[in-house]
Order: C-alpha cells, then structure tokens, then sequence
C-alpha cells in the first residue's frame, strides 16, 4: 500500500521541530483569522467611516462566514504540507485554532454562546484531517490525481458558484479569487488543469442537491 501511495506523491522527509514549528505557525494562523472572522461579524457599519465601506461593499462579514474561503486555506496548508500526515495534523491544527477563537471570542467579548452553530465547524474540524489527505495526493501524479483533482474542482465550484438546471452565477468576486486560488494550488500542467476544471464544473451540477452550504 505505501509503495502505490508513494508512486502518487512521495512524502518528504522533515525533522521534527520544523514540523512542530510549522503547524504551531498554522495554529496560530488558524486563531487569528477566527478572531478577525468574529470581529467583522461584530462590526456595526457606519458609510460615514470609510474603511467600513469597502468592508461592507465587499460583504466581507458574510464571506468570512461562508465555507469558500475556509476550504482555500485548507487546500492550500494541505497541499504544500511535506507529507499526508502533516497535511492532516496542519489542516486538523488550523480549523481546532479557527473555530475555538471564534467560539471563545463569542462567548467572552459577544456575550453569547454559538454551540447549536459551531457544532457544524466542529464536525468539519473533525474530518478535515481525512480531507487534507486526499488534497494532499491530489498534488501527486497519475489517475488517482486527476480524480482527486477533479472532485476538488467540484467542490470550489460548487462553494464559488450558484448552480441551477439552466444558469450559473458567480457569487462575487471574493469567490473568483478563491476559485482561482484553488485551481492555482493544484497547478501541475495546463492539460491537468484544464481538465480537471472542465470535469469538475461538470460534476458539480449532480452534486449541486447533495451540496448542504447552500
């Protein structure tokens, strides 16, 4: 089995206080964009301030509360980590510090208590692990790539786009950059690419009824 997983992307040897290092970095990361997600929830926007108003025309509150760009940075740690289980225990680090800064942040400075709503980013957090690994052999070479390639597609798709039978609507410009930030992280040729564009655009209208971040 290690030998098949390596023939798709061989791990890279990485000692152990740089790892460490890395994911407590990554941790970090993870806390601070949760406290910057809760503080713009909490902002009462005033046009006559004006760093409020691209802030509020950009909707950043309400991207910032939107999977897309949670699922970008979990991609991106996941398939520049050195091997699939430091994808794991980097994407599994990043959301643990995303929603207990959040969490915490409402419950001391918010006064109230989110549980019935981050129970959903706590099961995320719970399977993010699995997820990280496969992102990460979506980096790798041959089929099994390209497969994963494509249902990462599906999914940037399906989180940057509003799908129906008969139209497809982006859903801002915040959501282009994140499908162009997702197409960019599985980069390996413009053939890969284009395929697994084409083939996860096209996935995603099957899946669109399954998808629950509607």
């Amino acid at each position: 089995m290690k030998e098949r997983l390596d023939a798709i992307r061989k791990p890279e040897k990485v000692r152990g206080k740089k790892a460490a290092a890395a994911t407590a970095g990554i941790l970090a990361f993870g806390v601070a964009l949760g406290i910057f997600s809760k503080w713009l929830d909490n902002i009462a926007f005033d046009s006559a301030i004006w760093w409020h108003r691209p802030i509020e025309a950009l909707r950043l509150n309400a991207f910032f509360s939107d999977m897309a760009i949670w699922l970008l940075a979990a991609l991106v740690i996941a398939v520049f980590s050195r091997s699939a289980l430091r994808a794991a225990v980097n994407v599994f680090a990043f959301f643990a510090g995303m929603c207990a800064a959040y969490h915490l942040h409402s419950i001391l400075f918010s006064g109230f208590d989110p549980s019935s709503y981050m129970m959903i980013w706590y099961g995320i957090t719970v399977l993010s692990p699995f997820l990280a690994v496969l992102c990460w052999y979506a980096k790798g070479k041959g089929v099994v790539a390209v497969l994963l390639d494509i249902g990462i597609m599906a999914v940037f798709t399906l989180a940057c786009f509003a799908i129906g039978f008969f139209y497809v609507d982006l859903r801002g410009i915040l959501y282009l950059l994140v499908y162009i930030g997702a197409a960019a992280a599985i980069y390996r040729s413009p053939k890969q690419l284009l395929l697994s564009m084409l083939a996860g655009f096209l996935l995603a209208f099957p899946l669109d009824p399954l998808w629950p971040f509607h």
